[in-house]
């Protein structure tokens, strides 16, 4: 079962990168924030690189305007995702959680089982908005689509 609504965001260690790669906590991530989160089944594939991270990049300010943070997770190891990063043009502050064995993924309830694409497990395509660690919001994608978890869909979501 996924998370929900109304659930608090599991405690995992987690590397991430912010202009240098380190481990943290998930709970210290999360707490005494206002988190959107957005999940790509793989950094450097077609539509996450097209299209997903690029509105992320391009509305960074619009989100912080409104006193939110940005993150963005992928079962990839923490080297991906810092090339990844740079690649995007991910501006500092736009956190890249590099979840590498999956296990905060699973903890969420939102792996995607890619074996047989040769992708292994990875992440479900969404967005959630949380406040203090806190899940407010969840936006799953349908299986190949890309609508509900795009940066322009949570800025709405968040103001409604």
């Amino acid at each position: 079962m996924s998370i929900q609504p109304g659930a608090y965001l599991p405690d995992t260690s987690i590397a991430v990168f912010d202009g240098e790669i380190q481990q943290h906590r998930t709970s210290d991530l999360f707490v005494g924030r206002k988190v959107v989160l957005f999940a790509v089944p793989g950094a450097f594939t077609p539509t996450c690189s097209s299209k997903h991270m690029p509105g992320y990049v391009k509305h960074f300010q619009a989100f912080r305007q409104r006193g939110i943070e940005v993150m963005c997770l992928s079962v990839n190891d923490a080297y991906v995702m810092q090339a990844w990063a740079q690649a995007q043009q991910v501006p500092t502050g736009l956190l890249m959680l590099a979840d590498g064995n999956g296990n905060f993924t699973r903890a969420l309830g939102l792996e995607l089982d890619g074996t047989a694409y040769g992708m292994g497990l990875r992440a479900r395509r969404f967005a959630l908005y949380a406040e203090d660690g806190l899940v407010k919001q969840l936006h799953l994608e349908a299986p190949g689509e890309l609508n509900v978890s795009t940066a322009e869909a949570m800025l709405a979501a968040i103001e409604d």
